[in-house]
């Protein structure tokens, strides 16, 4: 939008003063004004792509966090799991065991 709104006063401007002006000071100002307005679309270019480039990395910077987020989550339980099992397994052979019979003299 802003491109376009310069190219239409840069070509508005040249129309007024191409009146007063001979055609070699004409095609010098078509020439600069031509030359300014594919600056300003490099430039515009530019930001466009930087600010994409920008958002892509905040995306996959939220997906690998996301990512190490489930791993840990992941590790997390398993070490419950097996800690539990572990629990589980120990109370088991305990209760199990029956308790020596004391011998009556």
């Amino acid at each position: 939008m802003r491109t376009s709104t310069a190219l239409a006063v840069a070509f508005g401007l040249a129309a007024l003063t191409a009146c007063k002006q001979n055609p070699q000071q004409n095609a010098a100002e078509n020439i600069e004004a031509n030359a300014e307005n594919v600056a300003e679309n490099i430039t515009a270019n530019a930001e466009n792509e930087a600010a994409n480039i920008q958002a892509n990395a905040s995306n996959e910077a939220g997906a690998i966090k996301n990512e190490a987020k489930n791993e840990a989550s992941a590790v997390k339980n398993s070490a419950e799991n097996k800690a539990n099992a572990v629990k589980n397994s120990e109370s088991n052979s305990t209760s199990n065991t029956a308790a020596p019979k004391k011998k009556k003299y």
